[in-house]
């Protein structure tokens, strides 16, 4: 029978960056054409977001919650160290990396073969890392050994392709040099102290974005830039089943696997009722809250509406890792909830 354990944590671009440029989204939001003059009065802005600016444009406020991430990163990676798995099956979106116009999945389970990637040179702009000063001060030249569980990748492929999911799989990238940020990011922030991520990978991209990831190309958009959308992301409870299906198959067999969500949660520049200035906080707690609870299935509930309208967009990515701690019926064992109004989005780091 086979071992398992779950993690969720976030990918967040600009954590690689130094903290002076964390807020770096907020402040482009600000030069938006389209913003209504009443949002650039600070007057009318939300009392936590005016805390965390402060008197330094957010700089000190940056320091914080640098640290409650890297101790949420560190706290997961001490217990993928202890259960030492196989391999890490990770859940992250195609932010129009490989998902781009000639083919766009719901998902795609990559089954390549292992990589030498260059973070900091192969970044995309949908990371807006590229030529940007990074943390651990690593050149362009940096390289990363990458391993991936191909064997597993394959296998489990078709057992969904049996099961009645339509899973996409690929051997290759397609357009990106590397692996999505979503992916590269869960490797390089679980290994903060850069002490090693020996483990092969079974990465799971989802088509997060949806009526998005073609014509804003994934990422931040102008309020007044209205496109023609494209086909919706994957429902909620498709991606909740999804995890669910690939948990019990990786439960009846001789693997060890550390299951793995990486996204933050609402994102601001996502977000239309807060003019795209600020997550939706209140919709996180509520949705954290149940977490903690163990309420899978009130996940499961949510329309993709309720995702989209409080820019939650990646949070698919954790619908198929509940789904997989619901069939296993598994409650956190830890979990802390980083709540911001500045940052672009709030971001919880569990252990399953």
């Amino acid at each position: 029978m086979g071992e398992i354990l779950g993690l969720g944590i976030s990918h967040y671009p600009p954590f690689s960056g130094k903290n002076e440029s964390m807020a770096n989204i907020f402040f482009g939001r600000l030069k938006d054409p389209a913003l209504p003059p009443l949002m650039l009065n600070r007057e009318n802005w939300h009392p936590d977001l005016l805390r965390e600016l402060g008197s330094d444009d957010g700089e000190a406020a940056a320091a914080v919650h640098r640290a409650r991430m890297a101790e949420g990163f560190q706290t997961c990676m001490t217990v993928l160290r202890e259960f030492d798995p196989d391999f890490c099956v990770i859940w992250g979106d195609d932010q129009y990396e490989n998902f781009r116009e000639d083919i766009v999945p719901p998902y795609c389970i990559l089954a390549y073969d292992d990589m030498e990637l260059k973070p900091w040179a192969q970044a995309q702009e949908s990371s807006d890392m590229k030529g940007k000063p990074n943390y651990w001060n690593e050149g362009s030249d940096y390289t990363l050994p990458v391993k991936f569980a191909t064997d597993a990748a394959r296998d489990v492929t078709s057992l969904l392709l049996h099961s009645g999911f339509d899973m996409s799989y690929a051997y290759k990238p397609l357009h990106h040099p590397g692996i999505a940020h979503s992916i590269l990011n869960a490797i390089l922030y679980l290994d903060y102290e850069r002490q090693g991520f020996p483990w092969p990978v079974l990465p799971c991209t989802v088509n997060c974005y949806g009526d998005k990831v073609i014509s804003h190309k994934g990422f931040v958009s102008s309020l007044g830039d209205i496109r023609r959308p494209d086909p919706p992301a994957p429902s909620p409870s498709r991606c909740f089943d999804l995890g669910a299906e690939m948990a019990r198959y990786f439960a009846d067999s001789p693997y060890r696997v550390a299951m793995i969500a990486s996204s933050s949660w609402s994102h601001a520049f996502l977000c239309d009722k807060t003019y795209r200035m600020m997550p939706d906080v209140d919709f996180d707690r509520d949705m954290y809250q149940h977490l903690v609870e163990g309420d899978y299935q009130y996940w499961r509930s949510k329309s993709l509406k309720d995702l989209t309208d409080s820019g939650n967009q990646e949070m698919l990515n954790w619908m198929a890792l509940l789904g997989a701690m619901s069939v296993l019926d598994r409650k956190p064992k830890w979990s802390d909830f980083v709540e911001t109004r500045l940052f672009n989005s709030s971001k919880v780091a569990a252990v399953f």
